[in-house]
């Protein structure tokens, strides 16, 4: 698969998002690691996780890391080229409710039980993944430095960040910023400062609901005509050109399609094939999805 970079690190151009294998609507565990591996076997090297996925239960905490981390023990080929980027300082306290938790040794603890969970002597990469109104936010970075310094992470990111957060980020952590994981999508373009400064800075830009969420990514052909002309004249899927879209934008966007079913993943992955005429990407950025 085409490859692009996070850190120091060359990664498939799609990854995985496991969010939909551990909240409500979950398939069950074989279907699970299932799709798992189906990605992993279309050439998948980056799955993206968080301890906050699961369902709203104490006991339930890390269920996808764990549940990630199980399929990729499991799987019968090579995985040492695959990166599983966590994230820590959101939370689920109860059902329909998050909240957040930008303290520094909230924050050091928690990626511990993520690396254990993950069963790694350090994560590849760790994201804070939600800023805390309730702590600076370069202090919730400081966390991710220290974590670094421990060598407890390898590499560090940011999500749901706006461009001064980028920013402060990067100088917290000494130019060692690596990724910005953001909502992205044909529907949801509010984004775009964010990805355009990652392209300035270098810095890989990681679309979350890069089809514009669970219960709107079937409806993308229907709510923008556009994508279903263009989708039609490469013979794909609508979902595939709102990926291969993404794409084209910059080489360090690279989106994070969630999937609960081998047949998800397995079409997600086929955008990094199509390569878009400047003049559909300019109709797609001028695509206006219904909301």
């Amino acid at each position: 698969m085409k490859q692009r970079v996070i850190g120091d690190q060359s990664v498939s151009a799609i990854g995985l998002g496991g969010m939909p294998m551990s909240i409500e609507g979950r398939p069950d565990e074989r279907q699970a690691v299932a799709t798992i591996h189906a990605a992993l076997e279309a050439g998948v090297t980056l799955i993206d996780t968080a301890d906050a996925y699961h369902l709203a239960a104490h006991d339930e905490v890390g269920h996808n890391e764990s549940l990630i981390a199980k399929a990729v023990r499991e799987f019968h080929g090579a995985t040492d080229d695959v990166l599983i980027a966590t994230k820590g300082g959101h939370l689920r306290p109860e059902p329909g409710a998050w909240a957040q938790n930008g303290n520094p040794e909230y924050l050091k603890e928690a990626a511990k039980a993520s690396a254990k969970r993950l069963g790694v002597e350090a994560i590849g990469l760790y994201q804070f993944h939600r800023p805390d109104p309730a702590v600076p936010y370069a202090d919730s970075v400081g966390a991710l430095a220290d974590l670094l310094d421990e060598g407890v992470i390898r590499m560090a990111g940011i999500s749901n960040a706006d461009p001064d957060q980028i920013r402060t980020a990067n100088e917290v952590l000494g130019g060692r910023l690596v990724s910005v994981q953001n909502q992205y999508s044909p529907r949801f373009r509010s984004s775009e400062p964010e990805l355009e400064l990652c392209d300035e800075l270098g810095i890989a830009f990681l679309p979350w609901s890069p089809l514009g969420g669970i219960t709107n990514a079937a409806d993308l052909g229907t709510a923008s005509e556009d994508f279903a002309t263009v989708a039609r004249d490469h013979g794909v899927s609508p979902q595939v050109v709102a990926l291969a879209w993404e794409l084209a934008k910059s080489d360090v966007v690279i989106p994070i399609p969630g999937a609960s079913r081998p047949q998800s993943i397995l079409d997600s992955v086929t955008a990094a094939t199509v390569k878009l005429r400047p003049e559909e990407v300019a109709r797609l950025d001028a695509a206006q999805p219904a909301a």
